[in-house]
């Protein structure tokens, strides 16, 4: 995963780095570490970015109400 690609997960998310931190229990200066290549982005990453996207397309898809609807439909 490149810092780039890091930053579009996040957004898609809705996320900030604090909330990665928050989420993962990482220190608040590690992506910042990541995002001028200081230390690279471990592999796990984009595999929990990743899966955090797929969750949040289900829960959009299956339990967001849907627009100008009601959630019975």
């Amino acid at each position: 995963m490149t810092p780039e690609e890091f930053s579009a997960a996040l957004a898609a998310l809705h996320w900030k780095q604090t909330d990665f931190c928050r989420k993962t229990g990482l220190n608040k200066s590690t992506p910042s570490n990541w995002m001028v290549l200081k230390t690279p982005i471990p592999p796990w990453v984009g595999a929990y970015l990743g899966a955090m996207l797929d969750l949040a397309a289900l829960h959009r898809k299956y339990l967001e109400t849907p627009k100008g609807g009601t959630a019975s439909e």
